[in-house]
């Protein structure tokens, strides 16, 4: 059964089409990457999703219900959890503070968020930083706050905007690392933009490609490394080369 459904989703940003007629399904309990040049259109359609944006056409369906009149804090509500590429903490909040903000989604008791946060940080092996100003850490550092802020909401579905952006080969293996434990361990669906492809390749069941709006390939990562669209359009026949024959 599908967890997400969106329908011919277009988004219009004056005369700029955005986002044009994409279509796709997301399984409970999937993993699906999402990837593209810059200016494709996968933050769009990210915005559009989680309610930051209203669409221009179409129509979004979320565990059942449809959600594409709905504002952000309602999709919120109903169990979607997104990160942005650049991450701003609450202020000068310290990493439990920024995470039992996420918990204050689903409880107004401060005994019951704090409980909740200290047990994320566990999870997630933050612990050592719950008192640290989250402005103050290293990139990777907040990245990994991040996550922990929008596992908080208790999501059915998290999208996950460029959380390996900028960071180190060791750096982005511990958010592999994270990211596969959310998926797995915790059983939440996941749909990550990325565009650090040792990444997204490795860790996704399936993958669609977006280009100028549009979607141009969605199947397998062994598929997606095969498909000359995808090639020409982004990979490029270096990346193919070097890597192809790890996904077969």
């Amino acid at each position: 059964m599908a967890l997400l459904e969106v329908h011919q989703l277009t988004k219009y940003f004056g005369g700029l089409k955005a986002n044009d007629r994409i279509s796709f399904a997301l399984g409970k309990g999937e993993l699906l990457g999402l990837i593209g040049p810059n200016g494709a259109g996968k933050t769009t359609l990210f915005n559009c999703i989680s309610g930051l944006h209203p669409v221009s056409s179409g129509r979004i369906v979320f565990d059942g219900g449809d959600i594409t009149p709905l504002k952000a804090h309602e999709v919120a509500r109903r169990g979607l959890a997104r990160t942005f590429q650049v991450y701003v903490s609450a202020g000068d909040l310290s990493v439990t503070e920024n995470v039992m903000v996420g918990c204050f989604m689903r409880t107004r008791s401060r005994t019951r968020a704090q409980a909740r946060t200290e047990a994320i940080l566990e999870d997630l092996k933050l612990r050592e930083l719950a008192s640290h100003r989250v402005s103050e850490l290293p990139v990777a550092a907040q990245k990994q706050v991040t996550m922990a802020t929008a596992l908080a909401t208790d999501p059915k579905l998290l999208l996950l905007d460029e959380v390996a952006a900028g960071l180190n080969p060791s750096e982005i293996e511990d958010i592999m690392i994270s990211i596969r434990h959310i998926h797995q361990d915790l059983g939440v669906s996941i749909i990550l933009i990325e565009h650090v492809m040792e990444l997204v390749m490795k860790i996704s069941q399936r993958v669609i490609v977006l280009d100028y709006g549009q979607k141009i390939a969605e199947g397998h990562p062994a598929e997606i490394i095969g498909d000359s669209r995808v090639i020409k359009a982004y990979l490029g026949d270096r990346y193919v080369r070097e890597h192809g024959g790890e996904l077969q």
